[in-house]
């Protein structure tokens, strides 16, 4: 029989552990996790409630953290002093103590008020350290309660109680390794962004990198102060952009320039694959590896590291990297010998890297390894001013390679200028290439785009209408609009959107002003107002002048979607 009782214990407790296991690993979330595995504990081992009280100030002084079975009410009076009671008696001293019945100890004294004697019940009171190892020093207790009934064994209790605190308390000190390594980190970000932002008295440039617009100036300053520096960078921004050139960029400023610059397109590989791109592997490691083969990080040793699309990497490679990151050594796939390496590390994504720590999609302590230094690239439609220089490199870069001698008219530079260019510079490469390769004689006119005859793909997907993004004028809007008639009162006939000159050649009413930095096409300039406004309608028809329902008739116009935020 009391063979049985102990097979049924012994298996009781080791589902129980490895439940409490499975919840702490998890999350870095104490407060979530610590209530979870006492819900955890109370179920399986029929514990009446049970506690973790952890110290909140630097005098020592004690108060719950999390409870199962408390009220709210009953946590925020738990509060002891050190040495105080059965609670701080144990948090100083470090070992455990037994209470067999709460009624006879003189020395338990429950703040909380929850613990306390009850009529007709013998209630015991175990209380155990938090500590990690051979540390007396203990970083908190747990304390828990149950009801003396049968045969009951409080030295079994203790015993498995104290085993669990020792993985509560190997999760806080991992908690306090995380938090003080993201001060640091953030100090550092601070210290380096205040420097990155410091006006800068004369312009800056980059080899291979066009931008004589103030965003771009900006982006050339960071590039400069950060460059000299071991920091990991972090290189934010829309789908072609010029991330890479960036980072190139970064590498040659930097004391590593004589050392390789490698880059690696986490996207385009899978989990397994980008292991043994990074890593290398061992000969025999899997079906195929006939050598042994040093990875991207041994090539890098001495210099720089690009990681494109970081953000896109799979939830179990985020641990792997995250090691590598925090030990600088790693090991092949397939072997066991550790690899130290000396690597700059400069990442890139087009994600919402914050959005995704928050839905669980990405490691919080990856990220805040990854974003020590964050540089902003901003989309070619924020920097218009930067497309006529961007136009003039391109075209120059293919008449070289051609041995052509091609030139762009004003109209063609007006069309180019008014484009939204969701695929930023990157399309713009692609368009000059193309427009230069099938264009007939040796100018490029506004005729010669695919978007003026309706055979832009990027037109397509983003539902940009070329008339209203090459030169716009005067909408019209008496009359029906998506199928419905939609008459407007006598003083909002016209809504005027578009460019001076238009308006002046149609003797229209003379234009509206828009603000500064404004985009010159009509569907452009209601994108922009909706984006500076964030999307409400009110504010954006103030910024534009007119009355929110010209402005709503505009959107149904031009099959703008309103962004819900």
């Amino acid at each position: 029989m009391i063979s049985r009782i102990a097979q049924e214990r012994s298996h009781l407790e080791l589902s129980t552990i490895y439940e409490v296991c499975r919840i702490l690993g998890d999350s870095l979330d104490l407060q979530r996790t610590f209530r979870a595995a006492l819900n955890t504990l109370s179920a399986q081992l029929g514990l009446l409630r049970a506690m973790v009280v952890l110290p909140v100030s630097e005098d020592g002084q004690l108060r719950v953290h999390s409870a199962v079975g408390l009220s709210r009410e009953e946590m925020e009076r738990g509060q002891w002093q050190p040495g105080e009671g059965v609670i701080g008696r144990v948090h100083c001293s470090g070992l455990p103590v037994v209470v067999t019945n709460v009624e006879d100890s003189d020395e338990f004294i429950d703040r909380t008020g929850a613990f306390g004697p009850q009529e007709g019940k013998r209630l015991s009171f175990i209380v155990v350290p938090l500590r990690t190892g051979a540390d007396h020093n203990a970083v908190g207790v747990l304390a828990a309660q149950r009801e003396l009934q049968g045969v009951a064994r409080l030295s079994d209790d203790q015993r498995f109680l104290t085993m669990v605190a020792t993985l509560l308390a190997q999760s806080v000190a991992l908690h306090h390794s995380v938090s003080a390594e993201h001060q640091r980190l953030q100090q550092e970000t601070t210290r380096l962004q205040k420097a990155l932002t410091a006006e800068i008295p004369r312009r800056r440039s980059l080899d291979n990198v066009v931008g004589q617009s103030r965003q771009m100036q900006r982006v050339f300053a960071e590039v400069h102060q950060a460059a000299p520096s071991r920091a990991t960078v972090l290189l934010r921004g829309e789908s072609g952009t010029g991330k890479e050139e960036i980072a190139r960029a970064i590498h040659f400023l930097s004391p590593r320039k004589e050392a390789p610059f490698i880059k690696v397109n986490c996207a385009a590989l899978t989990e397994s694959l980008l292991e043994s791109e990074l890593f290398g592997h061992e000969k025999g490691a899997f079906t195929g590896a006939v050598g042994e083969r040093k990875g991207r990080f041994e090539l890098a040793h001495g210099g720089t590291l690009f990681l494109d699309e970081v953000g896109d990497i799979s939830a179990g490679f985020q641990a792997k990297l995250l090691r590598v990151l925090q030990e600088r050594e790693f090991e092949r796939v397939g072997g066991t010998r550790p690899v130290k390496v000396d690597v700059r590390l400069i990442c890139a994504t087009n994600r919402d890297l914050e959005r995704m720590v928050q839905r669980g999609e990405y490691r919080a302590d990856l990220y805040y390894r990854i974003n020590v230094v964050s540089i902003f690239l901003p989309p070619l439609r924020e920097r218009r001013e930067d497309i006529p220089p961007l136009v003039a490199h391109f075209l120059d870069r293919y008449n070289k390679e051609n041995r052509r001698n091609v030139k762009v008219t004003a109209e063609a530079m007006q069309v180019l200028t008014n484009c939204y260019w969701p695929g930023n510079v990157r399309e713009l490469q692609n368009c000059i290439e193309r427009t230069a390769t099938m264009v007939e004689g040796g100018s490029i006119n506004g005729l010669a785009f695919p978007c003026r005859s309706n055979r832009c793909l990027t037109q397509t997907l983003h539902h940009i209408d070329k008339a209203d993004a090459v030169a716009p004028a005067v909408v019209h809007f008496a009359g029906r609009v998506n199928g419905h008639s939609s008459p407007l009162p006598d003083d909002d006939e016209v809504l005027t959107i578009g460019p001076a000159e238009r308006l002046a050649e149609s003797g229209a009413v003379p234009p509206r002003h828009f603000g500064p930095e404004a985009p010159a096409g009509e569907r452009d300039r209601l994108v922009w107002a909706m984006e500076q406004c964030g999307w409400v309608q009110a504010k954006a028809a103030r910024l534009l002048k007119v009355t929110p329902r010209q402005l709503g008739y505009a959107l149904q116009k031009h099959r703008i979607e309103v962004r819900k935020l």
